[in-house]
């Protein structure tokens, strides 16, 4: 409501310009003072409607501004809404937005970190090529003289050379042990000796005088016995009852073990075969020395004196073996030398590619041994 100041001007507005005023009717409850009315003199009665009127035109006023304010105020009500709406939005948006922010500062820091791997990765590469290139170099160089190696072993002065000269050296160690085997001449004897001997062989083959070069030694049912320059090993006494019955038989069988020793000796540095148990030749006084430990004189027979006896450790000095017999205490010791005898042909054998005829076969070994020597296969070994 407007002060009192402003009361005649509005009054005098309604008198100039009365306002068509729109009348209801209402019910007593509804207007004010309806039980105590107040009592207006007619004096006063224009001036009381002039301020009613007055009064009533301030309060249609009064609702006009307020609708005004309400429209206003719904108005911006409504944008304060929307406002909120595109607030809320734009919120969204933002998070939305750092979201994809960190995302791509992740992928970001992923694709440095890539980089840096493939850098890394490219610089190993490229040392690999570089090794690579270096290792092809030394491969082509390699290639290169191995084909002049081959080149060179193909030649006149090569491989051909080579086993130009190992087919004579082969041949020339034939002839060597063709003459070994002249001079010491392993045959058969075809007559049955009613004696027990040391070496035996089976078979019944035909003597030619010298070692055939094309044939092993047969084995049969039938007995026959091996001779050196026509001399037989004879057997060991069974029992230790003194000397053996006649001296000659001792004497040659010295012999026949002093004539194998050289023959083998005397192959074995032709073949250039380093013996086991090298040999001290002296004719029907050879001995034979064993680096390993040496033989017990207490065995009891000639049997487990060639295949187990008993040992003692010794020093690096050989113990010597006789390969004779020289009285009763001697038999074990000499059984003894012609196992290690025999070990040497086995070892002689062995390198050339042939097998041993037997742990006590001395004589059949030798022969066996010159065989092989002396046939073609040896050419081609």
């Amino acid at each position: 409501m407007e002060g009192p100041e402003s009361e005649p001007d509005r009054t005098s507005e309604v008198e100039a310009a009365p306002p068509e005023v729109e009348w209801h009717v209402v019910s007593a409850d509804d207007v004010a003072g309806v039980e105590a009315p107040k009592v207006v003199e007619w004096e006063d009665m224009e001036q009381e409607i002039a301020r009613l009127w007055s009064l009533s035109s301030a309060l249609r006023i009064a609702k006009e501004r307020k609708d005004e304010l309400s429209q206003r105020l719904a108005s911006i009500i409504e944008v304060r809404t929307e406002s909120l709406q595109r607030v809320n939005e734009l919120e969204d948006m933002k998070k939305r937005l750092e979201a994809r922010k960190a995302v791509q500062r992740d992928m970001l820091i992923f694709s440095d970190k890539s980089s840096e791997d493939a850098e890394i990765r490219r610089e190993q590469l490229s040392l690999k090529i570089r090794n690579l290139l270096v290792a092809g170099k030394t491969l082509s160089a390699a290639h290169n003289q191995l084909q002049e190696a081959n080149n060179l072993l193909s030649g006149e002065n090569g491989h051909g050379r080579l086993k130009k000269t190992k087919t004579k050296l082969r041949m020339r160690q034939q002839h060597m042990v063709g003459q070994i085997a002249s001079i010491y001449p392993v045959r058969t004897l075809n007559e049955h000796i009613p004696m027990k001997i040391l070496d035996t062989y089976s078979g019944g083959s035909k003597s030619s005088g010298d070692v055939p070069p094309s044939k092993s030694i047969p084995r049969s049912s039938s007995q026959s016995s091996l001779t050196i320059l026509g001399w037989q090993l004879m057997a060991l006494p069974t029992k230790k009852t003194g000397y053996f019955s006649d001296k000659k038989d001792v004497q040659q069988t010295a012999s026949v073990l002093g004539f194998t020793a050289h023959a083998l000796q005397l192959i074995a540095s032709y073949l250039k075969v380093p013996l086991r148990y090298p040999l001290r030749l002296g004719g029907s006084r050879s001995y034979i020395h064993d680096y390993s430990p040496s033989v017990d004189s207490s065995l009891p027979s000639t049997d487990s004196a060639a295949t187990s006896p008993n040992l003692s450790v010794s020093s690096s000095i050989p113990t010597e073996f006789p390969l004779f017999f020289d009285g009763q205490e001697t038999i074990t010791r000499a059984a003894y030398a012609i196992f290690l005898l025999n070990k040497d042909l086995e070892q002689v054998l062995n390198y050339i590619g042939a097998e041993s005829l037997g742990p006590r076969h001395i004589l059949p070994n030798l022969k066996e041994l010159m065989r092989v020597v002396l046939s073609d296969e040896f050419l081609d070994r």
